[in-house]
């Protein structure tokens, strides 16, 4: 999201500016770090003023940062019709791209667990986008399925999938990534199948 000091004049450079910012916030978040908007204009050799100008506090900035950000949709350009396959589809979609920035979603896992309320609410973990992806997938079973129940299902899937899952099956479970992958598509379809029996609690 823009703000409105972007949406002025010279449009193209402070495009350049921003992509510089959030690419510096996301190099450091891989290694492991939440910076500052401060730390990231150092980082981006751009000055903090300008910094600030694109980014008024912390929980933008690492909102910016997060690997998901651009992502409206994880179906693609021509999604199947069918919804187990819709889903597999989104399931494989979010959980290849966890993998590839597995050290930047560690990193936003650990800030959505901040102690002060205050610094979890803008984090990105929290505002729900993987719901909106597995909801879109479901779209489908609107007719068969009440408006509860597909809220339910689509909970259900999402506590068994993303980087949380990922976090408890490789560094409890012991599972390889693969493997954990695998199951958290496995468990997705399950809980689907279990829906349309009339299984959904």
């Amino acid at each position: 999201m823009s703000t409105p000091y972007e949406a002025g004049g010279r449009v193209e450079q402070k495009n350049r500016t921003r992509t510089a910012l959030v690419a510096a916030a996301r190099e450091m978040v891989a290694r492991g770090l939440a910076p500052s908007v401060a730390e990231a204009a150092d980082a981006a050799a751009i000055s903090r003023t300008t910094a600030y100008r694109y980014f008024p506090n912390q929980r933008i900035l690492l909102a910016a940062a997060h690997p998901e950000t651009g992502a409206t949709s994880m179906l693609g350009d021509d999604p199947p019709s069918d919804p187990a396959a819709r889903l597999d589809v989104v399931v494989r979609t979010f959980t290849g791209t966890i993998l590839e920035t597995e050290a930047q979603q560690r990193t936003m896992l650990r800030l959505s667990l901040e102690d002060d309320p205050a610094d979890r609410g803008g984090q990105p973990l929290r505002q729900g986008r993987a719901i909106a992806w597995i909801t879109e997938a479901l779209e489908p079973l609107r007719d068969q399925l009440s408006e509860d129940e597909l809220h339910r299902l689509v909970l259900a899937i999402r506590s068994a999938t993303g980087i949380e899952a990922l976090v408890w099956l490789t560094d409890i479970g012991g599972l390889s990534r693969e493997a954990a992958v695998e199951l958290m598509r496995w468990s997705a379809q399950s809980m689907l199948q279990a829906a349309l029996s009339g299984q959904c609690p």
